[in-house]
């Protein structure tokens, strides 16, 4: 040190600046190589976890590459701000201040790695899990990750109070006061609030998950799920942002949850077809206890139901294996087609509306046969 201060002191006198003056541009010359260094050793370093299969090496890596830039230029810059001489006692370039100013700036360098580190958390557990094809509750690890970053932000803000010399205690009780006041002009912000607490307890949905809300007109896939709204992709693709305080009172219909789907669809006969009636019912029955997309643990029937203005009524009611929506109607379409060959095999069709027109002459009168016309 003795020598770095007999050199300064030299070089000041031989280009006439300040001794001050050159150690803050060794200070900053020295914090800018440092940063140039760690920069290209993180560089390195991150070819090498990105090669690894372990995703928790990625996520610290990643949180903080940022944050360590930061610490080297908030210690140089205060370290140089110490070395200028103060103008008097009042000035803001005096050493409590700044040492201050650099434990909130390590302070706030800390956090923001946490809080990174926290989302590049919920990111790769999501990722890991659709890699390996495995059920996560997105839902679940969203709000416990944002409750982290709510708790990290509110403690390192206490904390940097606490160390710029603020009455911490005070302010927590007068913020309860505030709080009351805050609460009645924000009921609508609170109501969104707890709802999405409900939605996150009870978890009627998830992300993910196709939903319909019948008394708003409301139906889609949900997208996210905030502390003040729920975001909706509807299936023409355009979003929809509920407030949260309508889940608390709304009904909520999830048929992604479903466990099979239903095929229900009624069929008319000819009255011509009369005698072929049960042998069809029978055949139909029969063919759906078959088939391999059916669940045949389930409700299933297939009854003559009605006798109708032009046709004799009969009903299937059964439920397939599937819930996917794509699926459902390509078996729906092979159990209709199905049916329409055993109808036909039979020597009977379905029926349309038919109306029969009986036109007789006067009593007494003569007159041509009666005649018979269908439409």
């Amino acid at each position: 040190m003795d020598w770095l201060s007999s050199w300064v002191q030299t070089l000041s006198a031989s280009i006439g600046l300040r001794p001050w003056a050159i150690i803050v541009f060794l200070i900053v010359l020295a914090a800018m190589l440092i940063d140039f260094v760690q920069r290209r050793l993180m560089r390195r370093l991150g070819d090498i976890v990105s090669n690894t299969e372990n995703l928790w090496d990625d996520a610290i890596f990643h949180a903080a590459v940022r944050p360590l830039s930061l610490l080297v230029w908030l210690i140089g810059i205060t370290l140089a701000i110490q070395v200028i001489p103060a103008q008097d006692e009042g000035s803001l370039l005096h050493d409590e201040l700044i040492g201050r100013l650099r434990q909130i700036g390590i302070l706030y360098a800390v956090t923001w790695m946490l809080y990174t580190l926290v989302r590049n958390i919920e990111n790769n557990i999501i990722a890991k899990a659709r890699r390996e094809q495995r059920d996560v509750d997105q839902t679940t690890v969203a709000a416990l990750g944002r409750v982290v970053r709510v708790t990290l932000i509110v403690t390192a803000s206490l904390v940097a109070l606490d160390t710029l010399g603020f009455n911490v205690a005070g302010l927590m009780a007068a913020g309860g006061i505030g709080g009351l006041a805050v609460g009645l002009a924000a009921k609508d912000l609170l109501a969104n609030f707890f709802g999405g607490v409900t939605v996150f307890i009870d978890r009627p949905f998830g992300i993910g998950d196709w939903i319909l809300l019948k008394e708003k007109g409301i139906e889609g896939v949900v997208e996210n799920i905030g502390w003040r709204q729920t975001t909706i992709r509807k299936f023409d693709k355009r979003p929809v942002y509920v407030p949260n305080a309508i889940f608390t009172t709304a009904s909520v219909e999830n048929p992604s949850r479903m466990t099979h789907r239903r095929i229900s669809e009624t069929f008319g006969l000819r009255y011509s077809d009369m005698e072929q009636v049960k042998a069809i019912t029978d055949e139909v029955r029969e063919m759906l206890n078959g088939h391999p997309e059916i669940d045949g643990e389930q409700t299933l029937m297939v009854h003559l139901n009605a006798f109708s203005e032009s046709s004799i009524d009969f009903f299937i009611y059964c439920m397939t294996h599937t819930v996917n929506w794509q699926k459902f109607h390509e078996v729906k379409q092979d159990i209709l087609l199905q049916i329409g060959d055993i109808v036909r095999r039979h020597g009977a069709a379905i029926a349309f509306p038919t109306r029969t027109l009986d036109l007789e002459t006067g009593k007494g009168m003569p007159g041509p046969e009666p005649i018979r016309e269908k439409t």
